[in-house]
């Protein structure tokens, strides 16, 4: 199978099961003009973690890794009424457009934009005791992945689900030899998630428009 063909059937199943959208259509648009990377997530990703959370119910969601709100504005429409989004972004320039995404698509006040470093905006989400969240989605830098997942996992409870985008990278996680540093890191995350009583997981492989990758998909089932 080749790129081409799994691009032909994300394209075949986006047509078929996702509306025409145009505040998710906008987002995408603002965010190549104003220069930042296409590294969000496809649209049928984008509708998992949509059916995801509100499948769980989730009233509180914590996301790190915003860059143009695309992932953030289906996750925000998952939430139900009083429900709140908080998003962790590094880029000033990523967090401007997403604030302007969030309110074109009528949701900026059930989401704040948090800018700086993703383990410090954490700490003070913890230190402030703004968890628990109900809902956890990681999709930033990989070799912050494991740091990230101990913090969510500080800022969870028994219920919260916790997804990582990224982490097949192309297949090359098999690799114990890899000199990637993204690569080992998502193999610590794997092995800290193996040695981790308090969670169950599994991992999701996927094709489509965006290659061949895959997601963790960890329930927390002891306490934080």
């Amino acid at each position: 199978m080749s790129q081409d063909r799994w691009t032909q059937v994300d394209e075949y199943l986006c047509g078929l099961l996702l509306p025409a959208d145009p505040a998710l259509e906008a987002a995408l648009e603002s965010s190549t003009a104003r220069g930042l990377p296409a590294i969000q997530v496809s649209a049928l990703q984008g509708r998992l973690l949509w059916l995801l959370a509100r499948a769980q119910g989730a009233r509180s969601i914590l996301e790190i890794g915003t860059l143009g709100g695309y992932s953030t504005i289906w996750l925000a429409r998952a939430l139900p009424a009083g429900g709140r989004l908080v998003t962790l972004e590094l880029d000033p320039v990523h967090a401007e457009v997403a604030r302007e995404n969030l309110a074109r698509a009528g949701l900026a006040d059930r989401v704040e934009v948090q800018v700086g470093p993703a383990l410090e905006s954490l700490d003070r989400l913890n230190a402030g005791h703004q968890g628990p969240f109900d809902f956890v989605f990681i999709d930033a830098d990989k070799t912050g992945y494991p740091d990230y997942f101990t913090r969510a996992l500080a800022l969870s409870r028994p219920g919260t689900l916790i997804v990582a985008d990224n982490v097949v990278r192309g297949g090359a996680v098999a690799d114990a030899g890899s000199t990637d540093p993204s690569v080992q890191a998502v193999r610590r995350l794997y092995t800290m998630i193996s040695n981790e009583p308090r969670v169950s997981a599994t991992v999701l492989q996927t094709v489509g428009v965006k290659g061949y990758d895959g997601l963790v998909i960890a329930l927390v089932t002891g306490g934080g």
